[in-house]
């Protein structure tokens, strides 16, 4: 008697396990289990000496916070709240929506020193406050773009406009994963994606087994990871032997190195059908680590996925992304950002901490930030003219991130703005520096790791780009 899987057609069986991976949920698969004949043919650089950090957990907060309400405090611009900018500090400044008038605007929250070091922070962030100490803040940040879309894409993958590979890609291209049962790049959302998209863990014109591999909080973790309906693990591995063969067959006839990641992407998707349940499953964590965070079993939001990302990194993968949205704040800066700041400070403060109480902050980079910052300029209205109530525009030219962990010395400050806030004066980081810097922290030396594509070199820093060792262990 015919078994009841072999009754289903081939289209009809592929489309519901989710084999054509249409959506491209499971094409980050691990290099190390490549066949011989696709490593060969995509060449993976391996570090160039040794690394400071194993992994990296990237902190995205999509739409660009206040650096000047949360982690820059200017004693100046507080003074001046209120009064009209002088035009010589406008001159050769470039903003995405406000206009006409501009008036200075100072911060309406409290700052104090924390920690030994004396790091200075916003009322707004009490529990990152308690691992001031741990953390690097980057307070001469600047970039190219100006407006979101573009400026996500420039910080994920070193150019403005979409096409190329993000930085997770670029890393696990270079590194490969320790983990052959779970891919070595995840991403995790708290909210809608960026503007950008997907394009921001894409792998570009990379192979495609370097994509980025979203996981979801609630319901399925990875999208068409389960089998169809009535269909067994013993009948979904009789297929995955068959498909296999004749991938192999074909492999062996025209060397393309996307169907070696086919055939890795069918057997990682088999063996992740029993790793990535057990690894979302946070209510295993003791009652103390859950309260820690702030997390919630079963529910999706930024805490449990500081948690999830520890479990991860704590497994092997080598590259965590963590977008939450709605840090746009035009207009409602007041209410908007203490809300934002609250669903996000618990986590990513109780994520430094366990690491560390866990022995693995040394060897794991965790970075934090937005595309850009903010202007130290009120705006009052949107590009459209309606009104808002206080809020700030896009500014390029001078924010703040953190770092922490992973070869990164705590408890310092890299960079000065003015005392306005308008431009770095110190210590300035570019987009491009930050990547080299994470590179070099892994081991990748950012000027070699280059992939050949249409007859030229490309790399994640483009041409620029110099490594920050003023923040280096």
């Amino acid at each position: 008697m015919t078994p009841d899987f072999l009754n289903v057609s081939r289209r009809q069986f592929f489309a519901e396990s989710g084999m054509t991976l249409g959506a491209a949920a499971l094409s980050s698969m691990l290099a190390r289990d490549l066949p011989a004949a696709q490593a060969s043919l995509i060449g993976q650089p391996g570090p160039h000496f040794a690394p400071k950090a194993k992994q990296v957990i990237y902190l995205h907060m999509i739409g660009a916070p206040s650096q000047l309400d949360l982690f820059d405090y200017k004693p100046v611009l507080q003074k001046h709240d209120g009064q009209m900018c002088p035009p010589e500090l406008l001159k050769g400044k470039r903003f995405a929506f406000i206009g006409g008038e501009m008036t200075l605007a100072g911060s309406p929250y409290e700052f104090k020193k924390h920690g030994q070091s004396g790091q200075e922070m916003s009322e707004l962030l009490p529990h990152l406050a308690t691992v001031a100490d741990e953390i690097c803040l980057l307070k001469g940040m600047h970039t190219n773009e100006i407006n979101h879309a573009p400026a996500q894409m420039f910080l994920h993958t070193g150019f403005g406009q979409g096409g190329r590979p993000s930085m997770g890609a670029w890393v696990t291209y270079g590194l490969g994963s320790d983990n052959r049962d779970m891919p070595s790049y995840v991403v995790l959302l708290s909210g809608p994606p960026g503007g950008a998209g997907t394009t921001l863990w894409s792998t570009g014109f990379l192979p495609s087994v370097y994509q980025g591999v979203q996981f979801r909080g609630t319901g399925e973790p990875v999208l068409f990871l389960n089998n169809p309906k009535g269909h067994s693990r013993a009948d979904r591995r009789h297929v995955l032997d068959a498909v296999r063969a004749l991938n192999e067959q074909q492999l062996g006839l025209v060397g393309d190195p996307e169907i070696s990641t086919r055939i890795s992407q069918y057997e990682m998707a088999y063996r992740m059908q029993a790793s990535v349940p057990e690894l979302m499953d946070i209510s295993q964590e003791s009652q103390a680590t859950l309260d820690m965070y702030g997390a919630q079993p079963g529910k999706a939001s930024f805490a449990n996925n500081c948690l999830l990302a520890r479990r991860l990194v704590e497994r092997g993968v080598r590259m965590v992304q963590l977008y939450d949205s709605d840090w746009d704040h035009h207009g409602g800066l007041d209410k908007r950002l203490r809300a934002k700041t609250k669903d996000v400070d618990q986590g990513m403060a109780a994520l430094v901490r366990d690491l560390k109480q866990r022995g693995l902050l040394d060897e794991t980079l965790v970075v934090w930030g937005g595309e850009f910052g903010r202007t130290p300029l009120r705006q009052g209205t949107n590009g459209n003219g309606q009104k808002l109530s206080g809020g700030r525009d896009h500014h390029k030219d001078a924010y703040t991130m953190w770092m922490a962990g992973g070869g990164v010395k705590g408890g310092i400050t890299h960079g000065r703005t003015d005392e306005m806030g308008f431009n770095v004066i110190e210590g300035g980081v570019h987009t491009h520096d930050l990547n080299a810097t994470l590179l070099h922290l892994l081991g990748l030396d950012h000027e070699r790791l280059t992939f050949r594509y249409q007859g030229r070199d490309f790399r994640l820093t483009d041409v620029h780009g110099e490594v920050v060792k003023g923040i280096l262990v």
